[in-house]
């Protein structure tokens, strides 16, 4: 399988990446990013991308790939609402009105979050925005869909582009894994989740936090 990354800086980006390039069954992997990874690799392709709401240069890209996985986002704590939106919806309904155009039959995975509202009442942003990017997704015909929600992502490599308040977050992570499990999910684990999904392309649409910790990875040689 060839897969395209987004977001391959940040920390499920990377890990997504990182847990590729392990997989025997992934035989190319083209991470779209802002500026050079440090992670190596003959299968790993980088591609310098600074404008995320035009895909007209990456034509053959998505033409010749199987599957986007797409890990692209900020947390709404870094940015302001207006741009929250932007980098949150506006560039992934983008990419996805390009492989609806491109290649319709490329399966689409996209990194949600545990709450992510629906409704679009929420008056989090965090929950409002998502919900409105996974509505238009699903309105968007797109052949191949998936939708992940993890909770809090506990990381397993260090990734100095993480949001202060998720660098915070890491001392906590063992009391959240023993007494509420079903709000955090290892970094390396999402990743393997989300390479499965797009593998395996299962009959579920959309993947909660246990969900994806409960995948029979081993399935793909994870």
């Amino acid at each position: 399988m060839r897969i395209i990354v987004t977001g391959a800086t940040g920390l499920a980006g990377e890990e997504v990446v990182r847990q590729a390039i392990a997989n025997n069954k992934i035989t190319s992997i083209t991470a779209i990013v802002r500026k050079p990874m440090k992670l190596q690799s003959p299968k790993l392709q980088t591609i310098i991308h600074n404008n995320f709401m035009d895909y007209s240069g990456l034509k053959d890209v998505i033409e010749n790939n199987d599957a986007f996985l797409w890990c692209l986002g900020i947390s709404q704590s870094q940015v302001n609402k207006t741009e929250y939106e932007r980098i949150t919806y506006d560039y992934t309904i983008a990419a996805a009105t390009a492989i609806n155009i491109l290649n319709p039959g490329m399966v689409f995975v996209f990194l949600s979050g545990a709450g992510a509202d629906n409704s679009e009442t929420s008056k989090a942003i965090f929950a409002r925005i998502k919900g409105k990017t996974e509505n238009k997704l699903k309105r968007m015909g797109l052949n191949k869909l998936f939708i992940v929600r993890p909770g809090g992502i506990k990381p397993v490599h260090k990734n100095p582009n993480a949001a202060f308040f998720n660098k915070l977050m890491i001392p906590l992570f063992p009391l959240f894994e023993l007494f509420w499990p079903a709000m955090v999910i290892s970094s390396d684990i999402l990743a393997k989740a989300m390479i499965w999904i797009a593998y395996h392309e299962p009959s579920i649409q959309t993947f909660e936090n246990m969900e994806l910790k409960q995948l029979p990875m081993e399935t793909l040689g994870l």
